[in-house]
């Protein structure tokens, strides 16, 4: 069994395959708690992933245990092109995104929408080409500038904006205000961006992931596939690429 391990800003998600197929995944994991579970499970291959954490000592921890480790680097092998100027900047979770599409949707365009703490909108052509795209800032993101940037602005609880079924677009208050103005907007900005990725490079897949992914699936109007363990799936990929250029 394979497990492909992505160490967020707070927690670590671990997802297990057999070869493609994914058997299992734990989410919000805590750091501490990380190397007992996969003690516990352990896996003949990994990979570990990482845009904020160091993944070396959990990258030695398996080693010492027999366990085969590739860590996600830009100098790392992938199975797919990258078009892109700084291939060196590029963000782990952005690249495994990219590699997840192909596996789901292999020979078409797809446009991976990761809403996580910055949204980012990637293109990934239909001959597995990686070729960018846009970083905008994220759901919490906007209300903390909104907050931080004005002397008189409330800080909004993100929780309680996400158990509300909708929001209408005239707020009659500052705080329902500011709630259109980041949940509207963000539906605009990503209807917006679909349409302009369509009109410009062709019909493609609406890949949606990250962690305010479920928020807005069901409000978003187009067509998309909601795709919550699309970088697991890619980390994956990657690694089976890496095992099977070892072994050739």
């Amino acid at each position: 069994m394979n497990a492909a391990i992505d160490l967020g800003n707070t927690f670590a998600k671990i997802a297990w395959f057999e070869n493609e197929q994914l058997v299992k995944a734990q989410y919000k994991i805590p750091f501490e708690e990380l190397t007992a579970i996969l003690s516990d499970e352990l896996p003949t291959h990994a990979i570990l992933s990482s845009t904020s954490q160091d993944t070396q000592v959990y990258a030695d921890l398996l080693r010492q245990q027999g366990v085969w480790v590739v860590q996600l680097s830009p100098a790392l092998p992938v199975p797919i092109g990258k078009d892109y100027d700084t291939p060196q900047t590029l963000g782990a979770d952005r690249l495994a995104a990219a590699v997840g599409a192909t596996v789901l949707f292999p020979n078409e365009n797809c446009l991976v929408i990761d809403m996580g703490t910055c949204i980012t909108y990637d293109w990934v052509s239909a001959d597995a080409v990686f070729h960018g795209g846009i970083i905008s800032p994220g759901f919490r993101m906007r209300f903390q500038a909104m907050h931080t940037f004005t002397k008189r602005l409330p800080l909004i609880d993100v929780v309680e904006t996400q158990n509300k079924v909708s929001v209408p677009l005239v707020g009659k208050s500052t705080h329902t205000a500011m709630e259109s103005g980041v949940i509207n907007g963000l539906l605009a900005e990503v209807e917006g961006f679909m349409e302009q990725y369509r009109n410009e490079y062709g019909e493609c897949r609406v890949l949606l992931c990250g962690g305010d992914a479920p928020f807005f699936e069901n409000r978003l109007k187009n067509r998309i596939f909601a795709a919550p363990n699309l970088v697991l799936m890619g980390l994956n990929r990657i690694l089976l690429y890496n095992v099977n250029v070892q072994n050739a």
